[in-house]
C-alpha cells in the first residue's frame, strides 16, 4: 500500500532546531484532508504532536508549548513540522500520517530525533 516517507531527523543539542518533512511514496488520488505528526519514545505510547485539516485548522499538543509549527502543501501532499528549542524529552521516533476523504490512512516508517543535553 501507499507509504509516506519522513526525513529531516537527526542528532542535535538542547535548544537546537529541526525541520521534518513528509511525502508520499506514490500519488494519493483521493483528496487528503488530515495531515498530522506523531511521536513515540521508547517504552511510551504514541502521541499526537500536531495536526492540520485542509480547511486550515491546526491543533497542537500541550507538549509543543509554542515551539512547534506544522505546515502543508495540498497540491503535492507534503507536510512539514518545524521544531525549535528542542529538549531531551523530545527524543523519539516521529511519524507522519495523512488521511484522505475515503477514510484511508497512510503512515511513514518514521524519522529518529535525538536531543542531547
Amino acid at each position: 500500500q501507499v507509504q509516506l516517507v519522513e526525513s529531516g531527523g537527526g542528532l542535535v543539542h538542547s535548544g537546537g532546531s529541526l525541520r521534518l518533512s513528509c511525502a508520499p511514496s506514490r500519488i494519493i488520488v483521493a483528496i487528503v484532508n488530515t495531515m498530522a505528526w506523531y511521536r513515540q519514545a521508547p517504552g511510551a505510547q504514541r502521541e499526537l504532536v500536531a495536526s492540520s485539516t485542509r480547511s486550515g485548522r491546526t491543533d497542537y499538543a500541550d507538549l509543543s508549548l509554542g515551539r512547534f509549527s506544522i505546515s502543508r502543501d495540498n497540491d503535492r501532499n507534503l507536510v512539514w513540522l518545524q521544531m525549535n528549542n528542542l529538549k531531551p524529552d523530545d527524543t523519539a521516533m516521529y511519524y507522519c500520517k495523512q488521511r484522505d476523504v475515503l477514510r484511508r490512512s497512510y503512515w511513514g516508517q518514521g524519522t529518529q530525533v535525538t536531543i542531547a543535553e
